[in-house]
């Protein structure tokens, strides 16, 4: 494909430097947290999520909708590679009902090149994780407004751990390696995500985005609103409350209501 990289900044709002390097990187990576949401509402309405990067490309730009994992960073990746990074997508395993999960669970990035003094775990698809690129160093501990967080390694393995604002505990979050991976490689389990009955992305609607401070996060029959002095939910009675909070803080207008079974 090739990527409008004007129009995919001025989606991120993000107006700064465009040099390869690591201040530029950490820019990216809020911008697009903050402005990208992470959403699950076509898997609801049974719109087909395909690996793609000309239909991703409309949908999170043209459309300036979200997506998951597989989307925000498979996109992501397009952006930081027409900037002059050099990066590699990685299969991670996610934490979940006490393991692990399988291979390709989901996406995360490796990125290096550029003036970049050492790599860096780059990740725009995981909720509410860290909002810059984290050192691809064990045992050190980064910390930001949503979180700590600390990785760890072993017979090559990489696993990250978090300790969330105003949690007590540190808690696995996903593990993987650095083996190199093509974006077709995840295609299996982007369809097991939409369609298997247990998938934690059929339980429900969500849309999500970070805040300067905090999130603002969407699910079935609330808006919650996370800061640093803590947790606010309102109640959204019905599906013309709950549209008219979709685009207000994220900027999406459905052609129909999300459905899932779970909701």
């Amino acid at each position: 494909m090739t990527l409008d990289v004007d129009a995919y900044l001025a989606r991120l709002g993000y107006s700064g430097p465009r040099a390869p390097d690591t201040a530029t990187l950490a820019g990216l990576h809020a911008a697009h947290l903050q402005s990208v949401p992470f959403e699950n509402l076509d898997i609801g309405r049974g719109a087909p999520i395909v690996l793609d990067l000309d239909a991703l490309y409309a949908k999170l730009i043209t459309r300036r909708r979200g997506g998951f994992c597989y989307e925000l960073n498979g996109m992501f990746a397009e952006l930081l590679r027409a900037l002059g990074y050099t990066v590699e997508l990685l299969s991670a395993r996610v934490w979940g009902r006490g393991e692990f999960g399988p291979e390709f669970d989901h996406l995360a990035l490796r990125v290096t090149g550029g003036a970049l003094a050492e790599p860096r775990l780059a990740d725009v698809g995981f909720g509410g994780s860290f909002r810059s690129p984290l050192r691809l160093a064990p045992g050190v501990e980064q910390a930001d407004v949503s979180g700590r967080y600390r990785l760890s390694v072993e017979d090559a393995v990489w696993r990250l751990e978090a300790l969330e604002a105003g949690a007590t505990k540190w808690g696995p979050s996903y593990t993987f390696t650095l083996r190199p991976r093509q974006f077709s490689d995840f295609a299996e389990m982007c369809v097991y995500q939409q369609t298997a009955p247990d998938s934690h992305f059929r339980q429900g609607p969500i849309c999500s985005r970070a805040t300067p401070d905090g999130r603002v996060s969407l699910s079935a029959g609330k808006l919650t609103f996370t800061t640093p002095g803590g947790r606010t939910e309102l109640a959204l009675p019905d599906p013309a409350a709950w549209n008219a909070a979709l685009r207000e803080h994220f900027g999406i207008v459905l052609e129909s209501d999300p459905v899932f079974s779970g909701r």
